[in-house]
């Protein structure tokens, strides 16, 4: 066993080292065509086109979204899937760093399905195209498709974080984290219907479907003081009328409740409902609720992150195991981790330190060499883990038993 680990390291590292020029132009390609949520055309064309070109059978637009896709390689023994996202943010491009974590799953399928293959061994490497994290639950989706069913060792991925958002201390040497928490998100649209009229002329005939999704936002602003310091409630309008001087007869908002747990915000949500349901009822107005996959908290697999942090090191990388508390932020992983023991890290992307995600400068920092180079060293750290999983009998069974024993770590 341990013979056959070393010798993975070092194919590991060979494979990667050998495809760093093509995956730094994949994730270029990526980064500079931009794609919202199962909008991902381009991306899903120009990964699924580089394997191919690499020599792997691909299948196209599966489990019926038209931007994933799913590539395998080996046979018997446990199944190990690397989850590639690439969607982007509107306006703001690849301001989460889609781009890199598609480009270090990839990474991370090619060196490990490289080391499984001169092993010799049983088991299998799944890449899987996971589109819309951003917005649409896409993992919530393909979980309901039937991509995570059946008996899988590991779903692995990771995400380029900002220093700071993972440490206190951002001097420490740290490069990265191994058991990154999220908090759960109900996510969802409202649709005001009233009944336009002149604004001027005669307003009274009017039913104002804008001011009823003010009403809504201010009855859940003033909730805001009585919700507990890790909850999270915030909003945008995104139709709100036309012209001034015509009573608005539609608006639409999107909304976001957050809390650590599922059932933590779903509580929050039947308050947040009821604020809103008062404004509409206020102002006359009829209300239709567009939902979207809600998104579970993100736990973490002890065994899986202790793997991690120890082959990171073998890769002279020093990757800090746990956070003290779990960052405001989600992620439809957080569904898979509910469904198969799963690994979610996270990366430190060289930035300036007032950088933060989801801006334009974490986009830019995003399509540098550094980040690349972290997000290759992320990913054989993922293929080590993916070889422990399905080389080492112990970490397999560790893992699934902290998956239903220690679920949450």
């Amino acid at each position: 066993m341990a013979e056959s680990l070393t010798g993975a390291r070092s194919v590991i590292g060979e494979t990667l080292d050998k495809f760093s020029p093509e995956l730094r132009q994949v994730s270029l390609e990526i980064h500079s065509h931009p794609e919202t949520a199962f909008q991902e055309v381009y991306a899903h064309d120009t990964i699924t086109k580089f394997l191919e070109t690499s020599g792997f059978a691909v299948n196209r637009s599966t489990y019926g979204l038209e931007t994933s896709f799913e590539t395998e390689v080996g046979s018997g023994g446990r199944l190990v899937v690397f989850c590639a996202e690439y969607d982007a943010l509107p306006q703001i491009g690849h301001g989460c760093g889609h781009n890199l974590i598609a480009i270090s799953s990839i990474g991370g399928f090619l060196a490990a399905a490289e080391a499984l293959k001169r092993s010799g061994q049983p088991g299998r490497v799944r890449l899987l195209g996971t589109p819309a994290e951003e917005a649409g639950g896409g993992k919530a989706k393909l979980i309901d498709a039937g991509a995570f069913s059946g008996d899988i060792a590991a779903a692995i991925m990771a995400h380029p974080v900002c220093a700071r958002q993972i440490l206190n201390d951002t001097s420490s040497g740290y490069t990265g984290l191994a058991a990154l928490k999220f908090i759960a998100t109900h996510m969802f649209k409202t649709e005001f219907r009233g009944k336009s009229a002149h604004a001027a002329g005669e307003p009274w005939n009017g039913v104002n479907a804008f001011d009823a999704a003010v009403a809504s936002y201010n009855n859940v602003a003033l909730l805001r003081q009585h919700i507990e310091p890790e909850d999270r409630i915030h909003a945008v309008m995104e139709v709100g009328g036309t012209v001034a001087n015509v009573i608005p007869d539609y608006t639409r908002m999107s909304w976001m409740i957050r809390s650590p747990t599922i059932g933590r915000s779903t509580k929050l949500l039947e308050r947040v409902k009821r604020c809103i349901a008062s404004g509409a009822l206020a102002h006359g107005c009829e209300l239709n609720y567009i939902e979207t996959p809600t998104y579970l908290n993100l736990t973490s697999n002890k065994t899986l992150c202790e793997v991690y942090v120890d082959e990171m090191a073998g890769f002279d990388q020093k990757v800090l195991l746990q956070q003290e508390k779990p960052m405001n932020a989600s992620t439809d992983m957080g569904n898979v981790a509910h469904v198969v023991p799963s690994f979610h890290g996270a990366f430190i992307v060289p930035t300036a330190p007032d950088v933060a995600l989801h801006s334009k400068h974490f986009a830019q920092a995003a399509s540098t060499d550094e980040a690349h180079e972290v997000a290759l060293n992320c990913a054989r750290g993922m293929a080590m883990m993916a070889m422990r999983v399905l080389l080492d009998e112990k970490v397999a069974e560790g893992a699934r038993w902290d998956f239903e024993n220690n679920h949450g770590w």
